[in-house]
């Protein structure tokens, strides 16, 4: 079930268990995983994209593998608030998910997370090429720490 405000999606999930979050690009999908706790994301792994069919196997088999309850889409908005393209590919990624599990689904605004990712690894010194590498995974650490923090605060 897809679920626009966090705190409604809050109210599916169970008491403890990990999520999931996701960076949705054009060409790469990069995923996070919480602690059972809910008090830490941290970054897993990049997929390349190639079809929808495939992109969402290679996701159910993670979320399977790491028992998650739940899973956090970065909704990419315009500066101003708005949905553009973007936005509306992942909700409709969303809606094409929904149809392949009961897993609840929530957004996250991921204005600027991919920002402050760069700027993350940046500061650790990371190379360049590490960094295009991975840097899809620490956006979606990013947008479900975010996600975290504030479930943590509607409990």
């Amino acid at each position: 079930m897809i679920h626009e405000d966090i705190a409604d999606m809050a109210a599916t999930l169970p008491r403890m268990g990990a999520l999931a979050g996701l960076d949705l690009g054009t060409k790469t999908i990069g995923v996070a995983v919480s602690d059972g706790m809910r008090q830490v994301a941290s970054p897993l792994k990049v997929i390349r994209r190639r079809k929808f069919t495939l992109d969402a196997a290679d996701l159910l088999a993670i979320l399977g593998e790491r028992q998650i309850t739940g899973l956090i889409l970065g909704l990419p908005r315009n500066m101003d608030g708005t949905e553009g393209p973007r936005a509306q590919s992942t909700r409709a990624f969303a809606r094409n998910l929904s149809g392949l599990t009961d897993l609840p689904i929530g957004f996250w605004d991921e204005r600027l997370s991919t920002v402050a990712a760069e700027r993350a690894l940046l500061e650790a010194d990371t190379s360049r090429k590490r960094r295009s590498e991975v840097i899809d995974q620490v956006a979606a650490g990013y947008i479900l720490q975010g996600a975290l923090d504030r479930l943590r605060h509607l409990g």
